[in-house]
């Protein structure tokens, strides 16, 4: 598997990005037949494409055919899904609408823009990606590292900038106000270079918008006196532990009923924990909480769907970043890549329903009846400890890569992880890693 470096990875970032806003800034001219910013900053980005891009070119990268266009539509799918809820939580306002299209989900996706978005990462990632990198080889290395970090810089002080403005905090509102009237000039230059005149943000960039009732923020505030009331940050990290744990078992009973034997199936080196679980649990629980009270069937299709999609993608990354293989299905009919297979994507979507129809509403009960100051400090503990727990299994893991092939340890934590976590004690916890090819 082909690693890229970080300056081409923000090469696809801001590529993407302002691509997708040259894309989205011309739709616009042409629907509403003048020019508008469509960028959710004031510089001409648009952080999604550059996002997905990313997503898409190290997850995906190893893909061909139907298969990069159904998973590059899925993966696109989700982050502006996730967007559009981001957006609404933070401004509580919609930026785009697709209520009135067929196929859409609450208005934030559709079918004929995940069609589109399908098409736009298989044309990404098979031809547009080697094209920039031959572009990029130009130029000299570091003259390119230089531009990426500015225009990185730019970045940063520009959603700053555009986050301080729209929600109207800070002590210093003109300075920020002279930053992004700054980066406003720019834009407008690039305006008038594809089309027409000046670029309004956001209210004239998306005409749809609508502001959120206030009916949701009044409900938030009466039960604010409960501990992880609805979907707070409180409740989704306690049912990430949940989910760990119970992930764990899980995955330790079917081990033993189907190959006869126990193993570990914990990901970290402190405790029967499955990140990949618990994520999955916390995640599927955030984005899929407002429609936990639809039918078994769309549960168990977006459970099948988006389970097999973070499943796929959890390989690459361990795979990337550890260098080990921690599943392999092979062996398994309708396999992709020995990441997924068809029989488990379908358990992720059995999962979904059991999840929110029977064990969801019990923990979320039991969750909210603790006190609220042992509730909190109980939260801040298990996240520090499992923030330690996961920067141990990270070091011990690449340790344990190093030490397969062949590299000694060259300072004391090395040699203390060696002694500690030496190969039979990773064997023990991770039976099933091997080393990637």
């Amino acid at each position: 598997m082909e690693h890229l470096a970080w300056y081409e990875l923000l090469l696809l970032f801001f590529a993407a990005s302002f691509l997708g806003w040259v894309l989205e800034t011309a739709a616009a001219d042409i629907k509403q037949k003048k020019f508008v910013n469509r960028g959710l900053v004031t510089g001409p980005f648009c952080v999604m494409y550059g996002i997905t891009t990313v997503l898409l070119t190290v997850g995906l990268g190893e893909l061909r055919g139907i298969w990069l266009f159904l998973f590059s539509a899925i993966y696109a799918t989700v982050v502006e899904w996730i967007g559009g809820h981001l957006i609404e939580r933070l401004f509580h306002q919609r930026w785009w609408d697709y209520s009135g299209k067929k196929g859409n989900l609450d208005g934030y996706i559709c079918l004929g823009a995940s069609v589109f978005w399908g098409v736009l990462g298989f044309v990404m990632v098979t031809w547009g990606n080697d094209l920039l990198f031959r572009l990029m080889a130009l130029l000299p290395l570091l003259l390119v590292k230089i531009l990426l970090l500015v225009l990185a810089g730019l970045l940063v002080v520009d959603i700053l900038a555009s986050y301080i403005l729209l929600r109207g905090y800070g002590n210093n509102i003109r300075q920020w106000e002279e930053a992004d009237n700054r980066i406003r000039k720019v834009t407008l230059r690039l305006q008038n270079w594809i089309g027409t005149v000046v670029a309004r943000r956001i209210r004239k960039a998306y005409p749809k918008a609508a502001e959120t009732k206030i009916e949701e923020k009044k409900a938030a505030k009466v039960t604010s006196t409960v501990f992880a009331a609805g979907c707070s940050f409180y409740k989704i990290v306690l049912l990430f532990f949940c989910g760990a744990f119970l992930g764990d078992l899980t995955e330790t009973v079917f081990c033993r009923i189907t190959a006869g034997v126990w193993m570990s199936r914990s990901s970290v080196v402190w405790g029967p924990f499955s990140i990949v679980w618990g994520l999955a649990i916390a995640l599927v629980t955030a984005l899929l909480y407002k429609y936990k009270d639809r039918s078994d069937s769309f549960l168990f299709g977006m459970g099948t769907f988006l389970g097999g999609a973070y499943e796929y993608l959890c390989s690459v990354f361990t795979e990337l970043v550890f260098g080990k293989v921690f599943w392999d299905y092979s062996e398994i009919p309708f396999n992709l890549g020995g990441r997924i297979n068809l029989l488990y994507c379908f358990f992720w979507g059995i999962a979904a329903v059991v999840w929110f129809k029977l064990l969801y509403p019990r923990l979320s009960d039991w969750i909210e009846k603790i006190p609220m100051k042992p509730g909190k400090i109980i939260t801040w503990a298990l996240i520090l400890f499992m923030c330690c727990n996961i920067v141990m299994s990270c070091m011990a893991l690449i340790r344990y890569d190093a030490r397969g092939k062949g590299v000694s340890a060259e300072n004391t934590l090395e040699e203390w992880l060696d002694e500690h976590y030496d190969d039979a004690r990773m064997q023990r916890i991770y039976p099933n890693a091997i080393t990637a090819s």
